[in-house]
């Protein structure tokens, strides 16, 4: 076999094993994917009391939801985080019936959030501040597993309770018939792993003695 044989031989070789590596992979993601699916919350039941309950903006019903929670006495405080520097308080009180009453006295408003880490990072300080142990996060159900590794990473020291929001137009149970949420499960499956990726470099950077550890997103209850 002349060199330029063994030279296309080995190039050959080299090309099955990275196509070998790329179906792999593409295994693996789409496993991953369904997965993914599956766990997203699809029971928008009350959940246990807290001292505490936290508001993403960003979808529909988020801050309703959040404020019923407060309004029935499962949580002490409200924060909603994220919310748009222009927009006023009293804009935010004509969206739940009885607004004007719990508004001054037991909701916050956090600003300086521009995307989900951002929100963890925000209602760390917040819960910080008034000394709370244990949280309800309100988000949407697709955006909830993402949002609780965020926040198990910013507060490993508070137990999260999530709370799922139901949104019509998100259609979970049929997903692969509506393009909408096809495209929206994606996005977020991709972040999520992103978000996952970071969350394991740092749990093993805590554990070889390079920072501390952080709580893992399975004892977010």
């Amino acid at each position: 076999m002349s060199e330029l044989d063994l030279r296309m031989a080995a190039i050959v070789h080299t090309l099955r094993y990275i196509l070998m590596g790329l179906a792999l992979a593409g295994v693996l993601f789409a496993t991953g994917f369904m997965l993914f699916v599956n766990t997203i919350d699809r029971d928008s039941s009350t959940p246990q009391a807290a001292e505490g309950v936290v508001a993403l903006t960003g979808g529909k019903d988020r801050i309703g939801k959040a404020f019923k929670l407060l309004a029935s006495g499962q949580a002490k405080r409200l924060l909603i985080t994220g919310v748009n520097p222009s927009t006023k308080a009293r804009d935010l009180q004509r969206l739940v019936p009885g607004g004007e009453k719990f508004f001054p006295c037991c909701v916050d408003l956090g600003r300086a959030a521009l995307d989900t880490r951002g929100n963890a990072s925000e209602t760390r300080e917040w819960v910080a501040r008034h000394g709370f142990s244990s949280l309800i996060v309100v988000t949407s159900s697709y955006h909830l597993p993402r949002t609780l590794i965020e926040y198990a990473r910013a507060m490993p020291q508070v137990q999260l309770i999530p709370h799922a929001v139901l949104s019509s137009n998100f259609h979970i149970d049929k997903w692969w018939s509506h393009d909408g949420t096809r495209r929206l499960l994606f996005s977020e499956y991709v972040k999520y792993l992103n978000a996952l990726t970071q969350y394991v470099g740092a749990r093993a950077a805590a554990l070889a003695g390079l920072g501390g550890a952080p709580a893992s997103p399975a004892s977010a209850n």
